[in-house]
């Protein structure tokens, strides 16, 4: 089957192929001279697709259009849909067409399937480390250049959600922001009155700027409680004040945690009943997940 074209809103038909081109002509440039030099024009070739290890599979539509933006004959027939549980040795789908033309997208595809099933299955991991009533788990703008639109689809399929595209689309008050300004107040009243249908974040990293927050609470979408954990050198975290920030807020405003969380402590950071976990590892250290596509 093909992959469906099922785009998250910040992303459409017109914008990936966009990214998959720039990405092409980095590849490919004037043509892939190996091949074309050693495969005869007309040669036809089969490859199949394999799951090296178990995860989600991410990335069949980017895959899917790098193939028919090299060449509209190759076709694509996939055994999973993106966002679906892998296992190992699977086979994930098989491509079929000129052989010039598989080789010739090979890499770009699987370098995209590789990194985004990576981003979904860490994602989908982190949400299913913890327990109980869970927050949401949300990306950053911390992604590979180019590939931002791509990095954060592949959170989403992973279960995860996605904080602002850019810069451009919600406002992130940031300690930079609040030192130039002079207070937390004082920045997110600047920032109300100057952007009024904007959504506004703001970071707070200490008790005192949390109680300032409390102030302008009915102005803030999302307090972002930054790095407000300390590890400890048995090697565990202590949350206590995440958990006395997020105690004096009593749902007054959406928490969010957010600075170096992972998968070990994301457990214990949920704990506390933060409405939000943001991590950047997710899309900025991924590993990717290990796909073959073995040509015949």
């Amino acid at each position: 089957m093909r992959a469906r074209d099922q785009f998250p809103g910040y992303l459409s038909q017109k914008s990936l192929t966009c990214i998959l081109q720039n990405a092409l002509a980095e590849d490919v440039g004037e043509g892939d001279v190996t091949s074309n030099a050693l495969i005869p024009e007309h040669h036809q070739g089969r490859g199949t697709l394999v799951m090296r290890e178990d995860g989600l599979i991410a990335g069949l539509v980017a895959a899917q259009y790098t193939f028919a933006l090299v060449d509209p004959t190759v076709k694509c027939n996939w055994v999973f849909e993106d966002g679906n549980h892998v296992l190992e040795e699977s086979v994930i789908g098989t491509v079929a067409g000129p052989l010039r033309s598989i080789l010739t997208a090979e890499r770009l595809a699987l370098n995209l399937l590789q990194r985004m099933s990576g981003i979904a299955t860490a994602t989908a991991s982190m949400i299913e480390s913890m327990p109980g009533s869970k927050p949401l788990v949300r990306d950053t703008r911390k992604t590979a250049p180019g590939l931002r639109l791509l990095d954060k689809w592949a959170v989403m399929l992973g279960g995860g959600v996605n904080h602002r595209i850019g810069l451009y689309d919600r406002v992130l008050i940031k300690d930079n922001h609040i030192e130039s300004v002079g207070g937390l107040a004082a920045s997110v009243r600047r920032a109300a009155e100057k952007l009024p249908h904007y959504l506004i974040d703001v970071e707070a990293r200490t008790l005192a700027e949390v109680k300032e927050a409390i102030t302008v609470a009915e102005l803030i979408d999302v307090l972002l409680l930054d790095n407000m954990t300390v590890h400890t050198t048995d090697g565990t975290i202590d949350c206590s004040r995440l958990k006395q920030a997020v105690d004096y807020i009593g749902g007054r405003i959406k928490t969010e945690a957010t600075g170096g969380i992972t998968l070990k402590t994301a457990p214990i950071i949920a704990t506390t009943g933060v409405d939000y976990l943001s991590c950047g590892a997710l899309t900025h250290s991924v590993r990717a997940i290990d796909i073959a596509l073995n040509v015949s």
